[in-house]
């Protein structure tokens, strides 16, 4: 392949991928073409784009940006998987597919420069919790303590609460209190 092409290829991968910095790389290799089909248009429902990409010139395109450490996975026939909300949705819906298509090979990710490397790592990051998730848990740690500081005022107060009640229907029916 010239250098020209290759320039152009890269400059291709660089414009598809834009400012992508999290993504993963699977392998499709013994996947029928209609399975290949099947699994991307499925994938692109949920804005995941399938790319397969040169290795060398992955390495040439995205060597100094937080994909670099990709490089490592990126042996023999690869594809990067991308996009969604986060690289988590993406392993995901991959770790999900499969189940139905057992061909795919997990060869790794990548999620704020840090390298999960094969199938145990694809894995372990498809049960993190996404961005929203993970700001839903911290609020709810954030708001735990004051939850239960309200419910620690309000339990005794809603007792006293409950005595005078008592004491003023008893004092309007004309009825005695009895002394404590």
């Amino acid at each position: 392949m010239s250098k020209p092409v290759k320039e152009m290829m890269i400059q291709d991968y660089k414009e598809m991928m834009g400012d992508i910095e999290d993504a993963l790389v699977i392998g499709l290799r013994g996947i029928s073409s209609n399975d290949t089909n099947v699994i991307r248009s499925g994938l692109a429902k949920k804005e995941i784009r399938v790319t397969v990409m040169r290795n060398k010139l992955f390495g040439q395109a995205f060597g100094d940006t937080n994909l670099s450490g990709l490089s490592e996975v990126l042996k023999g026939s690869s594809a990067v998987a991308y996009g969604a909300e986060s690289v988590v949705d993406v392993a995901r819906e991959i770790v999900a597919l499969v189940k139905k298509f057992p061909e795919i090979e997990l060869k790794g990710a990548i999620l704020d420069g840090m390298l999960f490397e094969g199938e145990a790592g694809v894995k372990a990051l498809s049960k993190f919790p996404t961005r929203d998730e993970a700001i839903a848990k911290a609020v709810t740690l954030v708001l735990s303590p004051a939850r239960n500081l309200v419910g620690a005022i309000k339990g005794p107060g809603s007792g006293l609460a409950g005595i005078i009640k008592a004491v003023e229907e008893k004092l309007e029916k004309g009825e005695a209190i009895a002394k404590v």
